[in-house]
């Protein structure tokens, strides 16, 4: 069984969609039984970075997520809280990834949205998906290029467009609303 932690962001009926209908029982929970038994579990996320983490706090889920063995694969926002610090709301966040989310200098349009070509690709999350592919984004916070930086995307300035550390993985792009290339993401990860 997947499980997507329920907390209090949106997009989680979206990502049970996906991964639903990549064939893939699924269940949307914040039961710290089921999400440590689960065969792989999901952290999606649209939202702010202090109120989210507050509600895993509240629950003891931040504790849950960091002991988590399985394969765990954080979407988005998801990402951002994997990291140690968001600027959003100065906010301690679960220290997975050692590197610091930062708000985007309005530059250019913020937020970020829309399709963006990833590159400097590594990670087995990546198989068998094109070179230069696009994929979806949507945020105005973005997670610093670091160790765990396994793609960048370059808008106003490089940053980690997907992370990994041991069983953490991450994306700050939507698989689930990146088209046949978000959805082989989400295949390959479900697969690991």
């Amino acid at each position: 069984m997947i499980a997507i932690v329920k907390y209090n962001a949106g997009n989680i009926q979206s990502v049970k969609n996906a991964v639903e209908r990549l064939g893939f029982p699924c269940i949307v929970t914040d039961d710290e039984t089921v999400l440590k038994l689960a065969e792989k579990v999901i952290f999606p996320g649209v939202g702010e970075a202090s109120s989210a983490m507050k509600y895993l706090k509240e629950r003891k889920l931040d504790v849950v997520i960091k002991q988590l063995q399985q394969p765990v694969l954080g979407i988005c926002l998801g990402q951002q809280l994997l990291c140690d610090f968001s600027e959003e709301g100065t906010t301690e966040c679960l220290g997975i990834f050692k590197a610091k989310v930062k708000k985007f200098e309005a530059k250019e349009k913020v937020p970020h949205m829309g399709w963006n070509t990833i590159s400097a690709v590594k990670s087995e999350i990546f198989k068998d998906i094109p070179a230069d592919s696009d994929f979806y984004f949507v945020h105005s916070y973005y997670a610093e290029i670091s160790e765990d930086t396994t793609s960048v995307c370059d808008y106003i300035e490089p940053f980690s467009a997907s992370m990994q550390k041991d069983n953490f993985y991450a994306t700050q792009f939507h698989p689930e609303k990146s088209s046949s290339v978000g959805a082989q993401v989400l295949l390959n990860f479900l697969q690991l």
